[in-house]
């Protein structure tokens, strides 16, 4: 048997249902059932594996249909089951008309072979090559990056991971906001910051609303020390546009270094100005002029009709101001009347790129939570402009608190500042940042404990997990020097394995592609962190229960297997999410 894609879980629910629909039919054909279309069915695996590996729910489902006791339904279909040469042994009706199938052998013989041969057991074809856009950190590239990037970071990365494991075609992209307002106000700061440096702070005060930080006064002076004072006399409007020329790819380039350290490279840096710049957004607001989602103001604004589109995505005619009051959804400005366009009319250029002109399925947004009513404005507008807002999802990821001895930690030793993502790893190992920041969902705030992502021990779930693997690696080293090899996996028969800490490790090991596939569907790559968690749990009760060097022979190679499937997963885990997995520690 071929093992490339393999789903264990999966191929088990979809024979158990074929099997079911065929005792039915089987049953009506009989008489023991009275002829009916057979109706919608649950099968599903129990939460207890008492009920059965597999369960269904089609007695009862039946009841109405075949006008009979879900007991007598259950009856006449396991009466009619033929189970010959199918993955399970057997089947029982509980309760009011439950049918529980039970796995024999030859499926436990099958993952385990499929885990321990199969280099990327865990992938599958669930996304069937379907073109996923995943826009993660978007960073603003005015400054450095704090903890709701280095949060979505993680998040993002892993997420394009798990999606691409599950069968996506998936491109990772950051979102440089190199034009609009912030970028004129960034100019605007350096350009004073760089005045300063030959007139002084009183002849050229810096206003409040200008950003204040110390890495403005730095590009300003190495600009200073490029330039001297040949912009001193010129243009104001000239020397931002050549201190930001100067500066901006800078802070771009820190971006992609600061990202990369911290193990995230995208496959595309979309520049917003290329949007101004190509027309882009000219087109997409006079699109929605000519739909009739837009209309010229007195003024000369370009205004749109938001909450007209917007109320189908859940917002209604009221909307949340910045003091949390709520107040009447208004027609948004697109365009201005001095005719430069807003923020919001880049974005849906940006979103119609993404979706209509380069034909992505679906286009994946990775957003701090406070930008949650920009949601439903977003989905609004891609209908607006003639798409599907559907295709539009976002992940809203709620904040990160730093802790230190149990309690918050809110500036940085070195800056005296909200702690950057490189203050972070300057601190905490790579390894810990990634794995800590997607150990709970995206809608969950987490509290991400400084003092236990460093500590090298089994109270830190990363360390845990990266002992786990280096522990097989230890054990198959022992029985390598021993004169101890693995057959192959055809010397690999399950039925020899029966300790309950066998089978509930093989139950695991099967549960991973679907796992996968549940977290690529589900937008959630948290659930497969907890999972390698529970599976190193899993090893290490199997490992403390199970002798290994010293068990007859069949018994040796079977657990050799669990244990080269299990180092295999847990290394695919880690790889996934560029997380290190070392083979000895």
């Amino acid at each position: 048997m071929k093992y490339e894609h393999y789903n264990p879980r999966q191929a088990a629910l979809d024979a158990a249902r074929g099997l079911l629909q065929g005792a039915a039919e089987a049953a009506m054909e009989s008489g023991a059932l009275p002829r009916a279309e057979l109706p919608a069915f649950i099968v599903e695996i129990p939460a207890d594996v008492k009920n059965g590996d597999v369960a269904s729910n089609l007695a009862m489902a039946g009841a109405r249909v075949f006008r009979k006791a879900p007991r007598q339904i259950a009856e006449a279909i396991v009466g009619c089951l033929d189970l010959t040469g199918s993955a399970f042994d057997r089947a029982e009706i509980a309760g009011p008309g439950f049918i529980n199938l039970y796995l024999g052998t030859g499926w436990f013989t099958d993952v385990v072979r499929a885990a321990c041969s199969e280099p990327e057991y865990g992938r599958t074809e669930a996304g069937a090559g379907k073109k996923y856009n995943v826009e993660f950190v978007s960073a603003n590239p005015t400054g450095p990056m704090h903890m709701g990037n280095a949060r979505g970071g993680a998040l993002g990365d892993c997420l394009a991971a798990c999606l691409d494991w599950a069968g996506y075609d998936v491109t990772r992209e950051f979102y440089i906001n190199d034009a609009g307002n912030q970028i004129q106000k960034f100019g605007k700061s350096l350009a004073i910051r760089y005045l300063q440096l030959f007139k002084g702070e009183e002849a050229c005060p810096l206003p409040q609303e200008c950003y204040q930080g110390h890495d403005i006064i730095e590009h300003a002076k190495n600009f200073a020390a490029e330039h001297g004072d040949a912009y001193v006399n010129a243009d104001f409007e000239e020397l931002k546009k050549a201190i930001t020329d100067y500066a901006l790819p800078k802070n771009i380039e820190g971006l992609q270094r600061d990202l990369g350290k911290y193990r995230i490279t995208y496959d595309v840096w979309f520049h917003e100005s290329t949007l101004h710049e190509s027309g882009a957004v000219k087109a997409v607001v006079d699109k929605l002029l000519e739909s009739g989602a837009c209309y010229k103001a007195e003024d000369g604004a370009i205004m749109y009709k938001s909450a007209q589109f917007a109320a189908k995505y859940g917002v209604a005619n009221k909307r949340k101001t910045t003091d949390g009051t709520e107040e009447e959804a208004k027609d948004e400005v697109l365009v201005r009347a001095n005719g430069i366009p807003t923020y919001f009319a880049a974005d849906i250029a940006y979103h119609y790129n993404k979706l209509a002109v380069r034909g992505f399925d679906k286009a994946i947004d990775v957003w701090g939570a406070d930008h949650h009513g920009h949601v439903a404005r977003m989905k609004g507008a891609m209908d607006a402009v003639g798409l599907d807002g559907s295709r539009l999802d976002v992940v809203l990821m709620q904040m990160v608190n730093l802790m230190r001895d149990g309690k918050p930690v809110r500036m940085s030793k070195r800056t005296g500042k909200a702690i950057t993502l490189t203050d972070l790893l300057d601190e905490v190992p790579i390894d810990s940042a990634r794995f800590f920041f997607n150990q709970r969902e995206s809608t969950s705030t987490l509290d991400f404990d400084l003092d236990l992502a460093v500590r090298n021990d089994s109270e830190n779930p990363v360390y845990y997990v990266q002992y786990a693997h280096a522990r097989i690696c230890s054990i198959l080293k022992k029985l390598e020097s021993e004169g101890i090899t693995f057959r192959g996996m055809e010397a690999v028969d399950a039925a020899v394995l029966t300790d309950p800490s066998e089978l509930a490790l093989i139950r695991l090991l099967a549960a991973f592609p679907a796992e996968i596939a549940a977290a690529a569907e589900k937008y959630d790559p948290a659930r497969i962190t907890r999972f390698v968690i529970d599976l190193a749990s899993a090893f290490h009760r199997f490992y403390n229960s199970c002798r290994i060097l010293g068990a007859e022979d069949a018994v040796l190679q079977g657990r050799i297997a669990l244990c080269l499937a299990v180092r295999g997963v847990i290394r695919n885990v880690l790889t996934m999410f560029k997380i290190s997995a070392p083979e000895s520690m």
